[in-house]
């Protein structure tokens, strides 16, 4: 049996300015210490603007940085946009793509998403791709072929397990309070563990993390599934207590 370790990323998406920022990042930094949890790793991705003034804020200890988002070309005229090697020359060791949020509104296909995934590997960072269906798709009980179908589109040649994480995250649970039943988690998870064989190499060691209203009273019992190997934290990653509960209650 493959062991993998817990992640718990925090997507602070659009939230803290310098200041409120720097603080909650040492505030985790200092619980965390130098030497990371024998059961987790943690990773916050702050907004790009303030990437660099919390990784300055964690060096040292054992909190990882991320972005949000990246285009998938190293430089160009794309205004508002920014490159995977510009993050990682913020120093950030992650980013997220592919979050409903930009699937949604800002019209990402995943062919898009997958160049923005392969834009990270080539910067060095790791990539957390997410996928998740929206209720209209659940209810019409499809929730299980769009996940595949954006899983298949968005992985990039060359992911592995030791760069490329899976965040499913049901659209319809995001910031909204409500969470799929503890089957329906598992059994979408299994399916994305199914799905990832010749896709990622080594699939059995891909992270795939649980997203969608997270907080310290339900992730205990999400994290001790089968499949589910971390947490995609939003609101609840910008309160230190709580970000950190969700981490404690990794098995």
């Amino acid at each position: 049996m493959t062991v993998r370790r817990y992640l718990i990323a925090g997507n602070w998406k659009m939230h803290c300015r310098r200041d409120d920022g720097a603080a909650l990042a040492a505030d985790l930094a200092a619980r965390v210490g130098p030497v990371a949890d024998k059961r987790f790793d943690l990773l916050v991705c702050p907004p790009a603007t303030i990437i660099t003034t919390v990784a300055q804020a964690v060096s040292g200890n054992a909190v990882s940085v991320g972005g949000q988002d990246c285009h998938a070309q190293a430089q160009g005229a794309h205004t508002g946009d920014i490159a995977a090697e510009m993050l990682a020359d913020a120093g950030a060791g992650w980013v997220i793509v592919g979050h409903s949020e930009r699937r949604t509104n800002h019209g990402e296909s995943s062919a898009v998403i997958k160049g923005k995934a392969a834009a990270a590997l080539r910067a060095g960072l790791n990539a957390i791709v997410c996928v998740g269906e929206t209720e209209a798709e659940r209810d019409a009980g499809n929730a299980e072929a769009v996940v595949a179908a954006q899983l298949i589109g968005s992985i990039p040649d060359g992911a592995t397990a030791a760069n490329t994480v899976i965040a499913y995250e049901p659209v319809w649970a995001i910031g909204t309070g409500r969470t799929p039943t503890l089957a329906d988690i598992a059994a979408m998870h299994a399916m994305i563990r199914a799905r990832l064989a010749g896709l990622v190499t080594d699939p059995d060691a891909v992270r795939i993390l649980y997203g969608g209203s997270v907080k310290p009273s339900n992730a205990a019992e999400i994290l001790d599934l089968a499949d589910v190997d971390g947490a995609l934290v939003g609101g609840a990653s910008l309160k230190a207590d709580d970000f950190w509960a969700i981490a404690q209650a990794c098995p």
